[in-house]
């Protein structure tokens, strides 16, 4: 099972970024498209307690169910992110999710992003337009993520490495937000602070 390897980091200008990754040599692999997450748990949240997802995905007219797990051996968090991802892709995300409930799993969290993949052939870079600001993340190996950040103009120090659910937890705290999820409809709903 493959560990993936990421990091994300702050966007401040999106067109600017999508400059120097062409740039660099990128390609476009899926344009801006709307992508809409569910994360499923147990009731009392035994999956987040182990540092774990189930997560089911509608992106760009495709569906995904993933999970993400701490790796067998070595760090989670270092400079980089690391976890074991198994992925596959589904036909019917709505039937999936009504056999998810019926199992006993709730949907325990909902994020939404405008997405935007690029690839060099080594590794990918994904520019995320969410409610609570804009990211990137490079994924692919750690001594890729680091030169590519360098090409990009990213500092090591602007590395981030907390998922987007950890990212809203911070943002509502800072907020004082009520916003039970990282939708466009409840940031709104609760002022819109970026």
């Amino acid at each position: 099972m493959p560990v993936e390897t990421e990091i994300k980091f702050r966007v401040d200008d999106v067109p600017g970024l999508n400059h120097r990754l062409e740039d660099a040599g990128f390609h476009l692999q899926t344009p801006r498209s709307f992508e809409s997450n569910v994360l499923y748990d147990t009731p009392d949240r035994r999956l987040r307690a182990r540092t774990e997802i189930l997560r089911l995905r509608s992106y760009a007219g495709r569906w995904t169910l993933t999970h993400k797990r701490l790796p067998d051996s070595g760090p989670g968090e270092d400079t980089h992110k690391h976890r074991m991802e198994t992925e596959t892709a589904i036909s019917d995300g709505d039937s999936l999710a009504e056999v998810l409930r019926s199992i006993g799993l709730t949907a325990a969290f909902r994020y939404e992003k405008w997405r935007t993949e690029w690839a060099d052939g080594e590794g990918h870079c994904v520019v995320d337009e969410t409610p609570i600001g804009n990211f990137a993340e490079l994924e692919g190996p750690a001594q890729w993520i680091d030169s590519t950040a360098q090409r990009l103009g990213v500092d090591p120090g602007g590395y981030i490495t907390l998922s987007y659910g950890r990212l809203f937890d911070t943002w509502r705290e800072r907020h004082g937000s009520q916003a039970q999820d990282l939708t466009f409809a409840a940031i709104a709903g609760n002022g819109g602070q970026r």
